[in-house]
């Protein structure tokens, strides 16, 4: 029987980016309180890549499982339960005293980054209407103001008082709880519908191509996003450090400058899914990953007026992929979408952790400037792009 056609609900789309918004807000925030955090507990950068590590360990690790459980079973109130482990460990951290009491604070918040996204990212393709470029795209740069939003709300209300000031972040928690009840209703009727209409969450449609070149797509698509996600890992956790030890900006000026470059997100996130949707993804996967390879190469050796500059196209390239890779594998798998969703989210933020942790050490021994020398190369893994299978719309 032939599936009906329907509009996107924009209204849920909007409510799932918001939500991701939010979240990612507080999620942004974590990494942007390093510095506070070092200066408190005495941390060195080994410390700070341990906690990096609990965080992404709990933020990715969760996240298939937690997928592939609500795949099976769907949950209406999923999203407002995670959303309380992030109000519950963003208190904590904002009173933590120790390292091991830092680090469960933030496993907290994990957890309730790796409810949201598979479960999110699943609603936004359902409330799609078929338009998936467009509503992923959505949703991703929801999460991406989010993320530019987190530093600056450390630069002018935590920096300038103290780190207590961090408990008041949660209210971003409590809004989050709020929008999340209309959608939760949304999805409730959902529910019903397809109870009626006698199907399933996971309806199971064909894959486009046989399942020993999806193992081999998806395997190339996991080594994009652990290029990805390397060089990421060091602009975010260690961007603020770098500013600050090679010239000497002051800890609100770095922030200020953190939220120049992860605001160049919300452009590329905006372009990638309605771009991807026209051309294939596969073209946007390779102009995002290898693109960027001159510039990152370049940023270790300018001065801070271009590494400003440098940083902000490079994000602004980079952040195009991940809404590609991501519905590029669910067009591999569509009937795995939370499994899927899961899955890459999951592998980003564990690779960004491990990535994070290595990164720490390295910048203990060698110095800050070693670890932007290092990840410069990343990009040049962009090139197993061009052994990906073309899925452009026949």
């Amino acid at each position: 029987m032939k599936q009906k056609t329907v509009a996107p609900s924009i209204g849920i789309l909007l409510s799932l980016s918001i939500l991701h918004g939010l979240n990612d807000a507080l999620q942004s925030a974590v990494s942007a309180s390093y510095p506070l955090l070092k200066d408190d507990l005495m941390l060195s950068f080994s410390q700070i890549g341990l906690i990096t590590l609990t965080y992404q360990i709990s933020a990715s690790v969760f996240q298939p499982v937690i997928g592939f459980f609500y795949d099976r079973h769907p949950y209406v109130w999923s999203l407002p339960v995670g959303t309380c482990f992030t109000l519950v460990g963003f208190i904590s951290l904002a009173f933590a005293t120790t390292l091991v009491w830092t680090m469960c604070s933030v496993f907290m918040v994990g957890i309730g980054s790796s409810t949201l996204h598979p479960e999110a990212s699943r609603l936004t393709s359902i409330a799609s209407g078929g338009k998936r470029g467009f509503a992923q795209s959505l949703f991703q740069v929801g999460g991406n103001l989010g993320g530019a939003i987190g530093p600056l709300l450390v630069a002018f209300i935590a920096a300038p008082y103290g780190r207590q000031y961090l408990s008041l972040f949660p209210i971003l928690s409590i809004i989050a709880i709020i929008v999340a009840i209309p959608v939760c209703r949304w999805y409730k009727n959902r529910l019903q519908l397809f109870k009626q209409e006698n199907t399933t969450m996971k309806v199971r449609t064909e894959s486009p191509l046989p399942m020993k070149t999806v193992v081999i797509s998806i395997t190339i698509l996991l080594c994009l996003i652990f290029s990805k996600y390397v060089y990421l890992s060091s602009l975010s956790s260690y961007y603020t450090f770098y500013l600050i030890e090679k010239f000497g900006v002051d800890i609100q000026d770095s922030q200020i400058y953190l939220f120049i470059f992860l605001g160049a997100t919300a452009i590329g996130t905006l372009a990638g899914g309605p771009i991807g949707d026209i051309v294939g993804r596969k073209y946007v996967i390779w102009t995002s990953i290898l693109g960027v390879a001159p510039f990152t190469l370049l940023m270790p050796h300018v001065n801070l007026f271009w590494t400003v500059v440098l940083s902000f196209f490079i994000v602004l390239i980079l952040s195009s992929a991940f809404p590609a890779i991501l519905l590029y594998a669910q067009e591999l798998l569509p009937y795995k979408l939370g499994l899927v969703s899961g899955l890459f989210f999951g592998f980003a933020f564990g690779i960004a952790g491990i990535a994070s942790a290595i990164l720490g050490i390295k910048a203990d021994i060698y110095g800050i400037e070693s670890v932007y020398n290092i990840c410069a190369y990343m990009p040049l893994l962009g090139i197993i792009t061009w052994f990906l299978p073309n899925l452009k719309k026949k």
